[in-house]
């Protein structure tokens, strides 16, 4: 495995690797859910490249760039050991050298949810995937499904910008009593971790009505709301049940509805997902 720091380097880098190209962008601090995304693309590529990048420009004023998690060592350890050919790992004189100031801007799908709650992030994730697939020009990238805005976004400037790849998108990776995988996870306190199981009993229940037959998305909202409301820890964001792609609130589920949430416990904010109509192997 080569590890490479400068723009140049990559370049030079990737022009070596035989075949199909799969990219695998992480922050670090890596999990199971991340190397599920490597795994994957290790079985559908010749070759695999990961990144790893806090990117600043998608942290707002208030939020955690400084605090968070970070162990680059680590990062490296798990790459190797899964397979990854190349890692990018770049610095800020390469990515906002001085003088930057060109952004890559989605309309309508960053108004909702997590770009209502955080209005800089989706700036600063589109342009930062952006100059990943520029540099990198991969075949393939591998994103998971737990960001599900996030997928949206991504896949929205893809299509816009004509980007020639593929964008593959993978499932939720949780632990063993439902939790999604999350760097923000360590954060948590002994307490709030057993409490924070309730975003993904909460999305079982939504998914049972659905299969036992509820089309009311506002019924389904009442239901998650009121399972959150029995635990003390937890403090709602929002909750909601919208079209998988527009990510516009519904009233009646039609053939399909991603329902999402953003809760806090304590001082840490988590997200978690389903998309109803769906196979979810992670919650079924």
């Amino acid at each position: 495995m080569k590890v490479v720091r400068t723009i140049n380097e990559v370049r030079n880098a990737r022009k070596l690797l035989p075949g199909l190209l799969g990219l695998v962008p992480t922050m670090g601090f890596l999990h199971d859910g991340h190397l599920s995304l490597v795994k994957r693309a290790r079985q559908e590529c010749e070759s695999v490249v990961a990144s790893i990048y806090v990117n600043p420009t998608q942290f707002g004023p208030n939020e955690d760039f400084a605090a968070y998690p970070r162990d680059i060592e680590r990062d490296l350890t798990l790459l190797n050991a899964t397979g990854v050919d190349l890692v990018w790992v770049p610095g800020e004189e390469d990515m906002y050298p001085d003088g930057y100031q060109t952004y890559v801007n989605v309309e309508e799908v960053t108004k909702v949810f997590e770009g209502a709650m955080r209005p800089t992030h989706f700036r600063g994730v589109t342009t930062i995937v952006a100059k990943l697939f520029n540099v990198i020009q991969p075949e393939k990238a591998y994103f998971g499904q737990k960001d599900a805005q996030q997928v949206e976004v991504i896949r929205q400037m893809i299509s816009d910008l004509n980007f020639n790849l593929e964008m593959v998108v993978c499932p939720i990776v949780r632990e063993s009593d439902g939790l999604a995988l999350s760097s923000r996870n360590t954060y948590l306190e002994i307490e709030q971790r057993k409490a924070a199981v309730v975003l993904s009993r909460a999305l079982r229940i939504a998914r049972k009505l659905f299969q036992s037959g509820e089309r009311s998305a506002q019924k389904i909202r009442r239901v998650m709301e009121d399972e959150f409301s029995k635990v003390e820890l937890a403090r709602v964001q929002y909750i909601s049940v919208a079209d998988p792609k527009l990510l516009t609130e519904l009233d009646e589920i039609s053939t399909a509805a991603l329902v999402s949430m953003a809760v806090y416990f304590g001082k840490t904010r988590l997200i978690d997902n389903t998309i109803l109509g769906k196979l979810d192997p992670t919650l079924d």
